[in-house]
């Protein structure tokens, strides 16, 4: 924990804009990842049901290109904002922590896609469900010394 890299509110909010083009991406990734997936098992199933099928090769090479594709850019997007030093949570909703110290103890800024701005936090132990308002002691937070 003492080499995780922490942020104030106002270098966390800075940082928004790339980190919400790079959790788009993740987000649409992983979409895309599940349909094409979804896609496979059903066809999986259409074939063991029916004994076999007469299967468009190159539509599922095509397809299976792409799932691999999507994959990687999603990896890849993790990757950027993992070296950043931001907390993914969950890319069905998009949400973010921001670790920062507060009084000498690691609370998470929280920040979800759609929200124009950094306004919550919570503890690492209460999760999302524990999210509180901005308050003036996070607002005026400085980097420890």
């Amino acid at each position: 924990m003492a080499d995780m890299k922490t942020f104030t509110l106002d270098e966390a909010q800075t940082l928004l804009p790339i980190l919400k083009s790079l959790l788009k991406r993740c987000m649409d990734g992983k979409q895309l990842v599940e349909l094409a997936e979804k896609d496979f098992h059903n066809l999986t199933h259409r074939i063991m049901l029916s004994g076999g099928l007469l299967v468009d090769i190159p539509a599922m090479a095509r397809r299976r290109a792409e799932l691999d594709k999507a994959i990687q850019d999603t990896k890849d997007a993790m990757g950027e904002i993992d070296a950043i030093g931001v907390q993914v949570k969950d890319l069905d909703i998009g949400l973010l922590d921001f670790p920062c110290v507060l009084e000498d103890q690691i609370v998470l800024l929280c920040w979800k896609y759609g929200e124009d701005k950094i306004e919550f936090w919570h503890s690492p132990e209460e999760g999302f469900r524990g999210r509180k308002p901005i308050n003036e002691r996070i607002a005026r937070g400085k980097k420890p010394n």
